[in-house]
């Protein structure tokens, strides 16, 4: 009898161990899949700029038209972020990122053959309607996938978000130096689209398919403060757009070399994924994020600043002290929006909605920038445009009491039910 004792307790003990196993695969592997889509939504912007002087010398684009490159694809986040309530009726979420992932790698795949101005723009649109889908569909996603975890799922995507970006600033250079091709500097992003894929067809997690959705559109166009949260969103990640796409060609101009300039991007990269994934936790203690996204605006605003009055004395503070403000404010202001409704599918929704017209302000600003750059020789009066901005949003800031959220959603534009995003009703 005694000596069957020893016999069980293994089995005993191994089962709870088998549980723990199985809850940590059921909660990291569906975050490598985040992960993954998030690395791929940056390269197809922040490649550019590094390579900016040899992509206008081989084309013969100039600073309005190249920030094109950066401004389609924004604005392609935008406009289908914000139909995507109507997108979703035809599209499921899983043919939505499969089919944004295969338009990043055709269109980075295309950039290996591309000799002329309008093909690399037209590459632009066709990468950055696959990073609008996919985008548009990550806040519902993630508030699906983790619905205990949000803030800390919200701050590693949007640190994996970065890291691609910056990755891709860092290492273009140098691909292009190593194949002597510009166009393997933009190109060689088509491989992460490519492994991104193959995680999500093996590693996501399995879902019930439910049945397909009826009734009205559920959107907020008339809600004001849907409104308000996406101008925010807008204009604090304006500066991201503006940095991607003109910091290194300001430092270029500086007598910097591509390389170098490049560095400077992923400078601001490791403090945008320290910010992304340190505030987050740091303030999901508490409802209130206005604390935090105070001192990430502040943080952007001494930034600007430095930039503005000694850009050659310490440009390395200057960059992590935007980097860290950028990284905060994008992970804080999607928590913000999430925050503001509690049920997965109408959460996801609003942050369509916030995307989407957020994005297209946040595409328009780095044209506005590089107008300014054109009239005015160079980037002072980018500068202080963005820093004015940033002034501006601290006020704002002020307005979203955890106290207003249920009032505020009252508004109408909340009522309505029905097909709406398509992160909670769509195929697995």
């Amino acid at each position: 009898m005694s000596a069957s004792r020893p016999a069980t307790c293994p089995s005993s003990g191994g089962t709870p161990a088998r549980i723990r196993q199985g809850r940590v695969k059921a909660v990291w592997l569906p975050m490598m899949v985040v992960i993954a889509l998030g690395l791929n939504l940056r390269p197809i912007l922040t490649a550019i700029g590094p390579l900016l002087t040899e992509i206008r010398g081989a084309t013969g684009l100039g600073f309005q038209a190249v920030s094109w490159l950066t401004v389609l694809p924004v604005v392609c986040m935008g406009v289908i972020a914000l139909f995507l309530p109507w997108i979703s009726r035809c599209v499921s979420e899983r043919h939505g990122v499969v089919g944004g992932l295969l338009a990043i790698a055709v269109a980075c795949g295309w950039r290996l053959l591309l000799d002329s101005g309008v093909s690399l723009i037209a590459s632009a649109a066709l990468a950055g309607m696959g990073v609008a889908i996919i985008q548009a569909v990550m806040p519902g996603i993630i508030k699906r996938w983790f619905p205990q975890r949000v803030p800390v799922a919200l701050g590693l995507y949007s640190a994996s978000l970065m890291a691609g970006g910056g990755a891709a600033a860092v290492l273009s250079p140098h691909a292009a130096v190593y194949f002597d091709s510009w166009q393997a500097g933009l190109g060689v992003w088509a491989l992460p689209a490519i492994l991104a894929l193959l995680l999500w067809f093996l590693a996501r997690p399995a879902e019930a398919v439910p049945l397909p959705e009826r009734g009205p559109i559920q959107h907020f166009f008339a809600n004001r403060r849907a409104w308000l949260l996406a101008f925010y969103f807008g204009l604090i990640n304006g500066g991201y757009t503006s940095m991607v796409a003109w910091l290194p060609v300001s430092y270029r101009q500086l007598g910097w070399s591509a390389e170098a300039s490049g560095g400077l991007i992923g400078v601001m990269t490791i403090f945008q994924v320290a910010a992304a994934l340190s505030v987050p936790i740091f303030a999901r203690g508490r409802l209130d994020r206005r604390p935090w996204l105070m001192l990430a605006l502040l943080a952007q605003l001494a930034g600007f600043a430095g930039l503005l009055s000694a850009p050659l004395s310490f440009p390395l503070l200057w960059i992590a002290l935007i980097g860290y403000g950028l990284g905060a404010c994008f992970a804080l202001s999607l928590t913000l929006t999430l925050d503001h409704l509690h049920e997965p599918r109408a959460a996801g929704n609003l942050a369509a909605f916030v995307q989407g017209t957020g994005f297209i302000i946040t595409g328009i600003i780095p044209y506005i920038t590089g107008w300014l750059r054109d009239i005015t020789g160079n980037f002072q009066a980018s500068w202080i445009l963005l820093a004015a901005t940033v002034t501006l949003m601290l006020l704002v800031t002020l307005r979203f009491s955890p106290g207003s959220y249920a009032s505020a959603m009252k508004q109408p534009g909340f009522q309505a039910s029905g097909g709406g995003l398509n992160s909670s009703s769509s195929l697995p």
